[in-house]
């Protein structure tokens, strides 16, 4: 029994800590045309990380404010925090890391370099990041105080968030929010699906889009907190309808989805239970996109030259709270036949968690090259199995759960 844990009344315990990663003037900027550089910062992008604890497992949660970190970033970040003295026994394998897909932040993939004969990946300035990460769970780990948790759901984004492609699209907003025994707020979770790509191709600024007007609207209401936003299903393609390219626009669409989370709250559900239970599988994706396969060929992309790629699909449970992760931009679609097999409570599906292999679509667009924006969507994909296969994946999850 380690000095965290009670035998008669076991807690869950939770640290935060984040800390600001800027890339520098210069660096190629991810999203849009290629060859396009950072000339400044409008605000800051940042590494942020969760260590929860129930005294007999821990979990670092990890978000970061980029296009999408690859899998082979993860494992960078796992092998550096192997190598560490945590103050409560944290494996580096269970760690989930996202991305929120700021469409002005840097390149960490390799496809906006200046053209296709060189990546955009600054590796200084990836070391830089991995560091940051490691250094941020381990300050987590570190910090961490008796906590409960309590939760709200709610709707957003109807008139200003639309799946283009007019299907399926999932506005619920879920936010979890842990507090100190002295009921201040230590953490908030927030899972919502919307491209944070107000500023896209029309600012050489950094940014963390929409996502730095919701961190300032919830660090008006929780001053004692750090927050944390998760991407949702936001293939296929959800994006905002109105503001693009008007930066006010950007911070204040964040402002009022951080008062509708907040709302959300006001009739708040505290968790019954704190128990941590966290489960991973390897799952493998075949290539069919010979884009993707030259790329990597060329080494625009880090990732091994193969077939297929294989990547990594978690679940976990922080009492009634499910987390699953998803290692793209999957169609929303995918995110709610998710939800179905998740259990009833606040439910996170996290985009882009633990890779970033591009749109990842149902498989008619590849037969229906007429659908909506289907060339341009199928060009970002690894092929037409990869939803089947990612759902056969989480089904799999869950059935090892029971």
């Amino acid at each position: 029994m380690t000095k965290h844990q009670q035998e008669d009344n076991p807690e869950l315990f939770i640290g935060v800590s984040k800390q600001a990663v800027n890339p520098p003037i210069g660096a190629f900027i991810a999203g849009d045309k290629q060859n396009r550089v950072f000339t400044g910062v409008l605000d800051s992008l940042f590494a942020k990380a969760m260590v929860v604890y129930d005294g007999n497992e821990a979990v670092a949660i990890v978000t970061v404010d980029c296009i999408g970190l690859l899998y082979p970033d993860l494992q960078k970040i796992r092998e550096k925090m192997s190598k560490e003295d945590f103050a409560i026994p944290l494996s580096a394998s269970n760690t989930i890391i996202s991305s929120t897909h700021t469409h002005s932040g840097p390149d960490v993939v390799g496809l906006w370099g200046k053209d296709y004969t060189a990546s955009g990946v600054d590796p200084g300035y990836m070391e830089t990041l991995t560091d940051a990460v490691v250094a941020q769970i381990k300050a987590a780990a570190s910090a961490i105080k008796p906590a409960k948790g309590y939760y709200g759901k709610t709707s957003f984004g109807e008139g200003v968030v639309a799946n283009i492609c007019d299907e399926e699209i999932d506005r619920s907003l879920t936010t979890l929010v842990f507090e100190d025994p002295n009921g201040n707020a230590i953490v908030s979770l927030t899972n919502f699906s919307c491209h944070p790509t107000f500023l896209d191709g029309t600012f050489s600024e950094v940014s963390a889009d929409f996502v730095a007007g919701f961190y300032q609207e919830m660090n008006n209401k929780f001053p004692t907190a750090e927050h944390l936003f998760f991407q949702g299903a936001i293939g296929g393609w959800i994006q905002p309808t109105t503001g693009r390219g008007d930066y006010l626009t950007a911070i204040n669409f964040g402002k009022e989805l951080a008062k509708a989370s907040i709302e959300g709250l006001q009739q708040p559900q505290y968790l019954q239970s704190h128990d941590i239970i966290f489960q991973s599988i390897k799952i493998k994706f075949p290539i069919a996109n010979q884009n993707w396969k030259l790329m990597m060929q060329a080494g625009i992309i880090n990732l091994p030259v193969s077939d297929e790629l294989e990547t990594e699909l978690i679940s976990l449970k922080i009492g009634e709270a499910t987390f699953v992760t998803h290692p793209g931009e999957t169609a929303p679609l995918y995110g709610l036949q998710t939800k179905a097999i998740m259990a009833e409570g606040p439910q996170f599906v996290i985009g882009l968690g633990q890779d970033a292999l591009g749109y990842i679509l149902k498989p008619s667009y590849f037969s229906d090259q007429s659908l909506p924006h289907a060339p341009y969507l199928t060009s970002m994909s690894l092929g037409p199995d990869t939803g089947p296969l990612l759902m056969e994946g989480i089904e799999k999850l869950f059935s090892n759960q029971k």
